[in-house]
């Protein structure tokens, strides 16, 4: 799971079927290795532009969606409120 803020939404006229009426946002991974990275992210908690997110990536991104055969690698989980400091 990575932390990422949300830049931008993804319009998508034409797409395969199975990802008919997914939301789509573009996100920016925040911290680590792959920090400034851009990832496309199916939507499944309507986040908004600026909004920090927690972001399921891999198999595990597709078993969020509770289907196996549905081409997504990457779906965001959860809002970040705020950061917790040890």
């Amino acid at each position: 799971m990575i932390a990422a803020k949300v830049i931008d939404s993804i319009w998508s006229t034409r797409k395969a079927d199975s990802l008919i009426g997914m939301k789509f946002m573009m996100v920016e991974v925040l911290g680590g290795i792959d920090a400034g990275r851009i990832i496309i992210a199916a939507d499944t908690i309507s986040a908004g532009i600026g909004e920090r997110v927690l972001v399921c990536t891999g198999s595990s991104a597709r078993k969020m969606l509770d289907r196996e055969d549905i081409p997504i690698d990457a779906v965001i989980v959860g809002i970040i409120d705020e950061d917790c400091k040890f």
